[in-house]
């Protein structure tokens, strides 16, 4: 515009020049609209698709979670003074008043809904931030994280089977598990990508690796908090309700963790965008 105005061209070409002007500016300086479709997208198909593209670090983080739970709960089932040796008395009195089968309200001793959501979105959130951040001491950090939230898991509900606390347990964990089981998984996942690009960069640099192991490990912890808002909905209002019959609970959770599963395992599939 102010070569054509410096060189005396037509007015025609000035007043047009102008108008592209005038139509820049308003494009360039304006508020960006609220992207909500992007992030729709991005958790209907590109989450999914990331976590599948690290599937040997999920599998084994899944491995390092599930394993030591299930064998901790085979043991204390054997054997229940073992659970000692796992989680100290105040742990387990605790656990045992909690999940008493006559408490009017399952998992929890008191608190309203809502600042029972707040404290499990915050708990939630830090255990899964924790799994992931501890992936830069080698991946050694994640390992232990999974190890130990594995065996604790383990350990209370083979103590709770065990001494006839079984029923109330399982109908509060059932429902909000298939968020937030997972979700851990995936933290774990992605702190052990994180560790693999430290130790292993392969040509790159060790720099350059781990920054691209950050990025994907960024974009798979805005994916588990969103699954872990969920998993505190759920836990806050409707785990906790002792009155609803287990076979409720229990279809509920199977919705739950069919819909989980089905969309980590085809969510994005077909599409046009595989980064």
């Amino acid at each position: 515009l102010a070569l054509a105005r410096e060189r005396g061209y037509s007015p025609q070409l000035v007043q047009r020049l102008q108008q592209l002007m005038q139509q820049g500016h308003s494009v360039l300086y304006r508020t960006p609209p609220v992207r909500w479709r992007r992030a729709l997208e991005f958790l209907v198909a590109d989450f999914p698709m990331l976590v599948r593209s690290q599937a040997r670090s999920m599998w084994v983080a899944l491995a390092m979670f599930a394993v030591p739970a299930l064998a901790c709960f085979a043991v204390v089932q054997l054997y229940p003074d073992s659970v000692h040796l796992l989680m100290d008395n105040s742990q387990i009195a605790e656990m045992e008043r909690m999940y008493d089968p006559a408490a009017d309200r399952l998992g929890r001793d008191s608190g309203t809904d809502w600042m029972m959501f707040g404290y499990y979105i915050m708990n939630n959130i830090s255990i899964a931030l924790r799994t992931f951040a501890s992936g830069l001491l080698a991946g050694l950090g994640t390992l232990l994280v999974l190890l130990f939230n594995g065996v604790t898991i383990g350990a209370v509900a083979g103590h709770l089977q065990q001494i006839g606390h079984g029923d109330p347990f399982w109908r509060f964990v059932v429902g909000h598990a298939a968020f937030e089981l997972t979700a851990i998984v995936i933290a774990g996942g992605a702190g052990l990508q994180l560790g693999m690009k430290l130790l292993a960069p392969g040509r790159r640099r060790r720099i350059d690796a781990l920054v691209e192991g950050g990025r994907i490990g960024a974009r798979l912890c805005l994916g588990v908090a969103f699954m872990l808002l969920l998993a505190a909905f759920v836990e806050a209002f409707w785990s906790s309700i002792a009155q609803i019959p287990a076979w409720a609970k229990y279809s509920v959770a199977g919705v739950l963790w069919a819909g989980v599963l089905l969309w980590l395992w085809r969510g994005g599939r077909g599409g046009e965008r595989a980064d």
